[in-house]
């Protein structure tokens, strides 16, 4: 049996699709027992949800560590919490530091969203760092991971910021950049236009606490965020010669 903490955009989805094959109990703070209910869980207390088998905060990542130091003590030993963060050395340092040692711990970043997944899990990506967990457990979840369309891609915790700080905090720079600029559909465009804008649209469906996060959290994201606007200016600087 599943519990989830939170019931914003991201749980909710994880909460559509487990539900489908487990039992799963959430907890949100701000009730939505209604739509809770329409995914097929269960909505309920936090206590009830940290004596489940598995555990899976979707809670921001600035909240994270307020979040495993309140269910800690509540947790029942030999469950697995897995947190699904678009960062992983931090959450990873934080749940060897807050939990129990008697529970195991799985970092995962599910590389999709509510937008990308709402028809299908079809070929999507989700990282998986495995901290501290048995591996029958640990195949297990990437069996049952696989089976539902997933590509599984293991790393370490360094090892995915360094790359997400690119291909995830770099992108949404670039969003917000874009929206902020004002960039918007016109009859006179290109195709490499109608992309970008596509960047736009996916980022602006995102919250900006979910955008400082990414940034604020990923030890690589400022290095790579100020090496491209570098390059911009240089770019610039080459164009205001001539």
């Amino acid at each position: 049996m599943i519990g989830i903490i939170g019931f914003g955009r991201f749980g909710k989805l994880v909460a559509d699709y487990l539900a489908r094959d487990l039992e799963v109990f959430v907890y949100n703070r701000s009730g939505k027992s209604s739509e809770i209910v329409k995914t097929g869980a269960q909505p309920t207390s936090l206590e009830t949800v940290c004596q489940q088998d598995i555990i899976i905060p979707c809670v921001p990542i600035s909240t994270f560590i307020d979040n495993l130091k309140s269910i800690a003590p509540l947790l029942k030993p030999d469950s697995l919490v897995i947190d699904v963060c678009s960062v992983k050395e931090y959450p990873v340092q934080w749940m060897l530091e807050e939990l129990p040692e008697s529970v195991s711990i799985l970092a995962t970043h599910p590389m999709f969203g509510p937008d990308s997944a709402s028809d299908s899990l079809q070929d999507r990506k989700i990282c998986l760092c495995r901290v501290r967990m048995a591996e029958e457990k640990y195949q297990k979840i990437k069996t049952y991971l696989t089976s539902k369309g997933l590509i599984v891609i293991e790393a370490t915790p360094s090892e995915h910021d360094e790359q997400i700080a690119t291909s995830l905090s770099l992108t949404h720079m670039i969003g917000r950049t874009l929206s902020e600029y004002g960039a918007a559909p016109l009859d006179i465009d290109t195709e490499g236009y109608k992309r970008l804008l596509r960047i736009l649209e996916v980022v602006e469906r995102d919250t900006w606490q979910l955008f400082q996060d990414m940034h604020r959290y990923n030890p690589y994201a400022r290095e790579k965020r100020s090496a491209f606007i570098k390059v911009m200016q240089d770019l610039n600087a080459r164009l205001e010669e001539n």
